[in-house]
């Protein structure tokens, strides 16, 4: 016979059991209400390289569908100039002048066989990956890291990922049938390539099968996808099959190759290298539908800077990559700085909306923070457009300046300040250069150097120059290689 002490204990058990379940429930369910959020980053696309951007000659149009279906920001800026320093930004949602990456630079490795990675970030230094992780999101990476090498501090397991697949040295990535890729904590040989014209195994196309298989994997919980795909940037290398949409197309002159592989129709291959990252963004985005979690994604779509300068591979006059803006990539001017930024959420985002927000890749972490419903390290530099992308602009918070700090082609630094652009340039040579300063809203192109008229304007950039430069631990990186 069950006691009045037996009885009472069992309720209390299932009372328990019950609270318990009833919180798992609670827990999943706000979990499924997170939003999934991928964040795309083309390599050296130009601002206007994509349909919905002006683009005339190269098709676009799964992209051109996500602006279509969602925001297209016009004044988008990349964090920096080339590679490396401009992923730091975009991860860490520090400017130039606060990030601890600066320019591209190699770490050599004592295997002949292997690449070393870049400069790695620090274990303490806050960014995206790791903020979501704490919220409870699968986190995955595929594509080209640059951020450290595999075992350092900087490896992408360490800084927030759960996966990694891709290329973790960003010169492993200057051929695109590599002998091997990352996978986690380990190295994919892929077997029938030796980092010729051609190969056995299109390294895009690995990462990007890779990177769908991730969605697949984690379509019941809140996923965030890093997919920073290799493409466009060099070498021209581009399966057959993909490069025959174009191939005869135009006029060509072959490249005999030098720093990277020759290709007889670089133009065609050039095209097809950007037609192939639309076709993975279809694939991406029919995926979605098929699981249906379209509806509770997030897409975001970038570039990490401007065209290539490299003539007569990328040929920009031709392609008219950047428009009417100054500089590629390498360079503080809007060209190469200046980038695409497609933000879809489907019932979030109005459709075929266009935004003129000042705003750049550091603003990145405190937006996706705000998504995913936390908050974003206090020391940032950015600010969160959620406001802007919810068509909230009379409460968006607006940045007073951009700045840039690059250390590289010469050493540069740069200031947005509402419709003013100051810049200097050649830093290495002469600490001391003088600022040139450019009315945008007049001037987009940066040919009109109005220094002298707006003399008070000038001061008030060279104060933020001055200011904004305060990371005296990494001295020794600001206007050189490491």
């Amino acid at each position: 016979m069950m006691t009045p002490f037996t009885r009472s204990f069992i309720l209390c058990l299932l009372s328990l059991s019950w609270t318990i379940g009833s919180h798992a429930a609670e827990t999943a369910a706000a979990d499924r209400e997170k939003p999934n959020i991928i964040l795309i980053m083309a390599d050296d696309l130009g601002w206007k390289e994509l349909g919905c951007y002006g683009q005339k000659k190269i098709k676009t149009p799964h992209i051109d569908r996500l602006a279509s279906e969602g925001m297209k920001f016009m004044q988008f800026y990349a964090g920096s100039a080339v590679c490396a320093p401009s992923r730091c930004n975009l991860l860490t949602g520090m400017h130039g002048g606060h990030a601890y990456i600066r320019d591209n630079g190699e770490i050599k490795n004592s295997n002949p066989n292997r690449f070393g990675g870049q400069a790695p970030l620090p274990a303490s230094v806050p960014n995206i990956a790791k903020t979501l992780k704490k919220k409870g999101y699968a986190t995955g990476c595929f594509g080209k890291w640059g951020l450290g090498g595999q075992g350092t501090t900087g490896d992408p397991l360490k800084q927030g990922f759960d996966r990694f697949y891709g290329y973790n040295c960003q010169r492993n990535a200057h051929n695109l049938y590599p002998t091997y890729l990352e996978d986690d904590d380990q190295v994919h040989e892929l077997k029938g390539n030796a980092r010729k014209q051609t190969g056995e195994h299109y390294a895009p196309q690995l990462i990007a099968d890779k990177m769908l298989d991730y969605v697949r994997a984690h379509k019941d919980e809140p996923f965030f996808l890093y997919y920073p795909t290799v493409l466009p940037h060099l070498p021209l290398q581009i399966p057959e099959k993909d490069l025959a949409q174009y191939k005869g197309k135009w006029p060509e002159t072959p490249y005999k190759g030098g720093s990277y592989q020759p290709h007889d129709d670089p133009k065609a291959c050039y095209a097809a290298m950007i037609s192939f990252i639309d076709g993975q963004v279809g694939r991406l985005t029919a995926l979605l539908k098929e699981l249906k979690i379209d509806d509770n994604t997030l897409i975001l779509f970038t570039s990490d800077n401007g065209t290539s300068f490299l003539k007569p591979q990328v040929d920009y006059t031709f392609f008219d990559s950047v428009g009417p803006l100054r500089g590629l990539k390498g360079q503080l001017h809007e060209g190469g700085i200046r980038v695409p930024m497609i933000v879809r959420w489907p019932g979030r985002i109005t459709a075929g909306t266009s935004n003129d927000l000042i705003a750049a890749h550091y603003d990145l972490p405190a937006t996706l923070a705000e998504i995913a419903g936390t908050k974003f390290d206090a020391q940032s530099d950015g600010i969160s457009i959620l406001p802007s992308l919810l068509g909230q602009d009379d409460s968006q918070k607006k940045h007073d300046f951009l700045f840039w700090d690059f250390a590289g082609y010469g050493g540069q630094l740069a200031v947005r300040m509402g419709k003013w652009k100051g810049i200097k340039q050649n830093l290495k040579k002469n600490p001391n250069a003088a600022l040139k300063l450019y009315n945008l809203e007049e001037d987009i192109g940066e040919k009109r150097n109005v220094v002298e008229k707006h003399p008070d304007i000038a001061q008030q950039m060279e104060s933020i120059m001055l200011e904004q430069r305060t990371m005296p631990s990494i001295e020794k990186f600001r206007f050189g290689r490491y």
